[in-house]
């Protein structure tokens, strides 16, 4: 069996992760249009481990043979935040299946409770720099090559 990743164990850039938690509430089926203008139904679902709990996102019929109580097991999952928050997801490459652990849940630590950052700022950040400094020797190109030009016709009238 694959490594399992403990819930309190989660952060904002964990990938390919594989969680084992049991459904401690199971919310209803909303219906949301997409950025790309589809209309989708999502659901959102509190799991929980023995360390603690995270909110489970499931679009469509991931939630079809869900139970409250239920234990699941999440394979090739991932973290993404929604609003500052984590969000567990399956995702097209991970999978979901009921699992025969026994888990006593720990809803006191609630690892959707903090908001985070966002993170691709200090990334930006850093590579904004990297791209500035990189080219700041080189003012002749891009947009400036047309002041340039306008200054050369400037010189010879």
């Amino acid at each position: 069996m694959d490594e399992i990743t403990k819930i309190k164990d989660l952060t904002p850039s964990s990938r390919r992760v594989n969680v084992v938690g049991k459904v401690v509430v199971l919310g209803e089926p909303k219906e949301i249009k997409t950025r790309f203008g589809e209309d989708k139904s999502v659901t959102e679902v509190t799991v929980a481990d023995d360390t603690g709990k995270i909110t489970l996102t499931l679009w469509d019929d991931q939630t079809k043979d869900i139970r409250d109580g239920e234990v699941l097991k999440i394979d090739n999952g991932y973290i993404s935040l929604l609003r500052g928050h984590m969000r567990l997801n399956v995702g097209k490459y991970g999978s979901m299946a009921e699992s025969e652990e026994d888990i006593e849940p720990n809803e006191e630590l609630d690892m959707s409770e903090k908001e985070y950052e966002y993170q691709y700022n200090n990334y930006n950040r850093y590579n904004n720099n990297n791209n500035n400094n990189r080219n700041s020797g080189n003012r002749r190109y891009g947009n400036n090559r047309r002041s340039n030009y306008n200054r050369n016709d400037d010189n010879e009238e």
